[in-house]
């Protein structure tokens, strides 16, 4: 997994940031063996030790900085005890999210409340069991947890360039960089302790200069703070560590060069942390659906899962492409794809190229599903969540 130091900053300096070797996915055989024993409903299929070694990855490209897990991406209690055993924090975004980590017994210390707009009664609540990091990106939200929970360690959104991630997600939150001084000038004024920096470079992000560039304007930020008598010593630097799909992706060593550099001149009391969520867990499954019907629609081949974007797929909408093996080996033709509800915004894809001999009852595997998948998923039109099985 690791890759000698200078050949790694030749590889960034040379630009050659894509990694094109196979990522560790769950071993298919695994996969024949739960559908031996049965199949009612579609599965994701997770193999905890690939988890582990995901995470082990992560530290040891980054040694400096404390993974905390975001819980949004697969909040299966299997999952969640497998990371408190490697030693994670984690990133929650509702008191759903808290409620099932003090359940497994996790310090409220180690859970960080990274939603930058939160209702009123759930700061309260997450204030009651002893959570100090709350994350904000506006006067107004500042305001708000000062007014509930005067001592909170708060922590600061800014915007950063979300350039080269599949999707971005810069614009519903993250304060501008014209606004961060009447900000800082507020927070001191309340005498808040405003004591860190966040930033997200988007999901899937295959630009790691993303997280140089949000970096430098944390440093920055911190100066201005330090100015205004505030005490920085938190730099959370989110986020958005991307997992293979179809697109080649850079390796998390070579992020880790880029960051490990940015991070060098912090000074050691600064703590730093990100929030992986899709890049713990993605790898580490397979989520199984199975075809409930075919047909033709004006000279177009139509194909239907017992699966759709309420059934956990719903990120294809979002331009994810996931790898979709069959056991079919027809000439591969073009297929309109869609869930099973009556809902017409539950189609999938268009024109995807799958064996032409696709039937009713045949078995579609989607490797490195393992976040957002299940998470998403709802019982719309009374359709079953998926199962969750873990190794």
């Amino acid at each position: 997994m690791q890759m000698h130091a200078t050949a790694l900053r030749k590889k960034v300096e040379a630009n050659e940031v894509f990694d094109t070797h196979p990522e560790v996915s769950l071993d298919f055989e695994h996969v024949r063996t739960a559908l031996k024993k049965s199949y009612s409903r579609p599965f994701l299929l997770v193999d905890s030790s690939i988890v582990r070694n995901k995470t082990r990855r992560f530290k040891i490209a980054m040694p400096r900085v404390k993974p905390h897990y975001a819980v949004k991406a697969n909040p299966h209690p299997r999952v969640l005890q497998t990371l408190i055993e490697e030693g994670v924090g984690f990133e929650i975004a509702s008191i759903s999210e808290l409620d099932l980590l003090i359940n497994l017994n996790v310090s409220p210390k180690e859970i960080y409340y990274s939603n930058p707009m939160k209702s009123r009664n759930y700061i309260e609540y997450a204030a009651s069991k002893g959570v100090e990091w709350y994350v904000f990106d506006s006067i107004e939200e500042l305001r708000k947890i000062v007014s509930i929970k005067p001592d909170a360690k708060m922590y600061l959104r800014i915007d950063t360039p979300n350039i080269g991630s599949d999707w971005p997600l810069a614009g519903k939150f993250g304060t501008h960089l014209s606004e961060i001084k009447e900000i800082i000038s507020e927070a001191a004024k309340l005498k808040a302790d405003l004591a860190g920096v966040t930033f997200h470079v988007g999901s899937q992000c295959r630009n790691p200069q993303n997280w140089r560039v949000g970096i430098e304007r944390a440093k920055k930020i911190f100066i201005s703070m330090r100015r205004a008598g505030l005490n920085p010593r938190l730099l959370n630097i989110g986020g958005g560590y991307p997992v293979r799909h179809i697109k080649p992706i850079p390796s998390i060593e070579i992020i880790g060069e880029i960051v490990n550099t940015a991070i060098a001149d912090l000074p050691e009391d600064v703590c730093i942390m990100a929030e992986p969520g899709r890049y713990l867990v993605s790898d580490s499954a397979y989520f199984v659906c199975r075809v409930v019907g075919t047909t033709t629609r004006k000279g177009k081949r139509w194909m239907y899962w017992d699966a759709g974007i309420f059934g956990g797929m719903i990120e294809v909408t979002e331009g994810l492409r996931y790898e979709i093996l069959t056991d079919r080996k027809g000439a591969c033709i073009p297929w309109d794809i869609a869930g099973p509800t009556c809902d017409s915004v539950d189609i999938l894809m268009r024109e995807e190229m799958l064996p032409s001999d696709m039937q009713e009852g045949d078995f579609i595997y989607i490797p490195n599903a393992g976040a957002y998948t299940t998470a998403y998923a709802c019982n719309f039109n009374g359709f079953p969540l998926p199962d969750v099985v873990v190794l």
